[in-house]
């Protein structure tokens, strides 16, 4: 009786760790082929360019970085010291020193749309010069007194001799006003221009 009893323990205990196996390789198969996300492809570390700053002439340069594998997150002073020995040198108000001057705009005026009718200068008078008057083509050469005492005036245009006394016009247009013995006085009609023309001696 008590070795059935054994045998009937042995077999139960052999289909539970049948069962167990069963399931182990049957999560293993499902894992292999799909069943689970598969694992990440291994990063590539990042390359990160070496920029170099020089801490002055002749000196070594500093090397900041090169690859993901070389970043450090400590704290390194020698690269501050030499980005703070660097010298501004911009144009114009640096911003880094204290008390530099402010840089003015240079404003220019804009003449406004519409002048101030106020502000506005008089306007300019022009005044219209009157052409010169043309000459008196007349020449006074002598006179003679008639009997009643009336004095006459020899006067010559070109080649024509003419003999008037005040109040005649000479050639429609030269009307003698007075005659003297020294000078007479003649009026350019179209032009009211007087003249006096002196005598020419001999």
């Amino acid at each position: 009786m008590k070795t059935g009893a054994d045998d009937k323990r042995k077999k139960l205990i052999a289909g539970v760790l049948g069962v167990c196996a069963a399931g182990l390789v049957g999560y293993q198969l499902y894992d292999n082929f799909g069943g689970s996300t598969p694992a990440p492809a291994p990063v590539a570390p990042v390359i990160v360019s070496t920029p170099t700053v020089k801490s002055g002439a002749g000196s070594a340069q500093v090397k900041v970085g090169a690859t993901s594998a070389q970043l450090d997150p400590t704290l390194h002073m020698e690269p501050m010291l030499v980005a703070e020995s660097l010298a501004y040198s911009g144009s114009g108000r640096n911003i880094f020193a204290p008390g530099s001057p402010e840089l003015v705009a240079e404003v220019k005026p804009i003449a406004p749309a519409r002048p101030d009718p106020k502000k506005q200068e008089p306007p300019q008078v022009v005044v219209a010069q009157r052409p010169p008057l043309p000459p008196i083509n007349l020449k006074f050469f002598g006179t003679a007194t008639a009997a009643n005492g009336t004095r006459r005036a020899f006067l010559l245009n070109g080649d024509d001799v003419f003999i008037a006394s005040a109040g005649d016009v000479v050639q429609r247009r030269y009307k003698i006003i007075s005659v003297d013995a020294r000078s007479i006085m003649v009026e350019d009609l179209p032009n009211s221009n007087r003249q006096t023309l002196p005598l020419i001696g001999p």
